[in-house]
């Protein structure tokens, strides 16, 4: 698998060029390959009648599976991913 880091100036630029479709109401989308896309959504819970965050994985329309996220541990999992890919050169 071919590494490569990417430059310092590419993590200030918006969202929307990375990831394929991001409206700006909470939900971003990111192409993976194969027909596969992440996404990154704000929902509610009326059970608990709270916010989070939903990480999904979705193929076809179809969630194939998902991860929530209290809304506080975005910056601090989004800094860990960065550290994560500069460490192993990604």
């Amino acid at each position: 698998m071919a590494k490569r880091k990417a430059p310092e100036e590419s993590i200030e630029e918006p969202v929307e060029e990375h990831t394929g479709e991001s409206s700006g109401d909470g939900y971003v989308e990111i192409k993976m390959g194969g027909g596969w896309y992440m996404t990154i959504s704000l929902a509610h819970s009326d059970r608990f009648e709270k916010e989070y965050v939903e990480l999904a994985k979705e193929r076809g329309g179809m969630k194939k599976s998902r991860f929530n996220l209290n809304p506080s541990h975005v910056r601090m999992l989004g800094e860990a991913l960065i550290k994560f890919a500069d460490d192993n050169e990604l």
